[in-house]
């Protein structure tokens, strides 16, 4: 049982997910979150609730406030399941528009 929502949970665990990313390792994140590896790994893969107390450690950590974390603004476009965050999300990608018989062999970046 916890005290958040499946959605900010979600959010929490994204958040950890690109952190790992960021940091190497689980046991990294685990140290920066004063928490066991074990913790860290049931969290991250759902087969534990995230407590109020570890999205604090998160925040806190992601140096960004709880409302942003638990409402999903923390890395917005970072992949639920393992955390990567692409370089360019900020940027405004346009794919080009065309016909299925003209098959596009690469995609284009219009900055």
């Amino acid at each position: 049982m916890s005290d958040l929502t499946l959605t900010e949970q979600k959010h929490v665990r994204t958040a950890m997910r690109y952190l790992r990313r960021k940091m190497g390792t689980r046991a990294a994140l685990a140290d920066a979150l004063s928490a066991t590896y074990r913790t860290i790994q049931h969290v991250s893969d759902g087969t534990r609730s995230v407590s109020a107390s570890m999205a604090l450690r998160v925040a806190r950590l992601a140096e960004v406030s709880m409302d942003d974390l638990l409402a999903g603004r923390y890395i917005p476009g970072a992949c639920p399941r393992c955390g990567y965050a692409p370089d360019f999300a900020d940027e405004r990608t346009v794919i080009e528009n065309r016909p299925h018989h003209q098959a596009a062999t690469t995609l284009t970046v219009i900055k």
